[in-house]
Parts: C-alpha cells; structure tokens; sequence
C-alpha cells in the first residue's frame, strides 16, 4: 500500500475506516429505521473500533508528526470509549450533556480542518450538528431532534468510509467539474 495517498497516510485512513463504521452504527442505531436496534447497541462497536483502534491510529498519527490527523482521532477515540462504555447508563440529562460538550470538540475539529475539503472538514462538521441534535434531543426529550442527528451521523459515517476506502483503492476523492470540450461531447 503507498503511504503517499491523496487522502493520507495509512494510519489517518485506518483511523477514517474506524470514525466512519463507528459513526454508521451509532447513526442508523439512531434513526430507528432497523427493528429492535438502538444507537446504544454500537456500544461495542464504538468501545473497541470507535475507541481503542481509533485512540491507537491517533497515536501513531501523532508519532508520526501528523499533528492535526493524530490529535482528532486519539480525541475522537476518547469520545467513542467513554460513550461506548457508559451507553445506557447515565440519564437523559447527562447524557444531553456529555453529547454537548463532546460536540464542542467536534466543532473545533471542524474548525482545525480548514481548507481539507468534503472529508475532513465535511466529516468533522457533520458530526457536530449530528451530536448537536442528539444533545439537544436528549436534554428536551425531543425523540425527532435524536433521529435527525442519527441520520446527519450514518451520513458522516458514510462520507468517512468513502474517504478512507477512495484513498486505498485510489478513487477519485472530488467531484471536479468536467471541460467545456467533455460536457459538449457527451451532449
């Protein structure tokens, strides 16, 4: 495998893999569009993948010297260990809570991932307004606010796991717009 991807090192894309699998389980676990699954049936899940194999890949990230890389997903890793071990445990308002400030770290993620386009940026940023709700959803009760953040989630998810899955079978990572010569070729 090259280390010398578009979308980065082999480490931010085992790192990608895990956020992005990760948030598709605690995403669709949210939206209820599955029987009898819940967001906190990727405790598990977001435990071991989420958090300790995403903890590790920030690790190496940093060891590596990519700072930014390593510090979001050792970050990322905390949040999904600490939320994977205590799902269910905790009250609605603590749990409103913890989602809450854990969306502040998304947020500044976001905000440190300037310039790195759909699926760095994209992923981040997503991932806040999905915690948002679900914050927000927990704390008033609100059941939709919840759902629409599990969907906004499985979306992040999906966006991360095309990221790392497009830098190690080199697929194209934007959208660029076709020549004047193409477009009028194909019309």
């Amino acid at each position: 495998m090259d280390n010398d991807v578009a979308a980065g090192n082999t480490t931010s894309m085992l790192g990608q893999l895990a956020l992005g699998l990760t948030l598709l389980a605690f995403g669709l676990g949210g939206t209820g569009v599955i029987d009898n699954v819940a967001a906190s049936d990727a405790a598990a899940l977001a435990t071991w993948v989420g958090g300790v194999a995403l903890f590790l890949a920030g690790l190496l990230a940093l060891h590596a010297g990519n700072g930014g890389t390593g510090t979001a997903h050792a970050a990322l890793g905390a949040f999904w260990f600490t939320w994977g071990t205590g799902a269910g445990g905790a009250s609605a308002e603590a749990s409103g809570l913890f989602l809450l400030l854990w969306a502040m770290l998304a947020l500044t993620l976001t905000m440190a991932a300037k310039g790195s386009g759909l699926f760095g940026q994209g992923v981040y940023g997503l991932l806040f307004v999905a915690l948002l709700l679900d914050g927000i959803g927990a704390l008033a009760g609100n059941g939709g606010l919840a759902k629409a953040g599990g969907w906004i989630a499985a979306v992040a998810g999906l966006a991360a796991w095309y990221g790392a899955t497009a830098a190690v079978a080199h697929w194209p990572m934007s959208l660029g717009r076709m020549s004047r010569k193409n477009a009028t070729a194909t019309t």
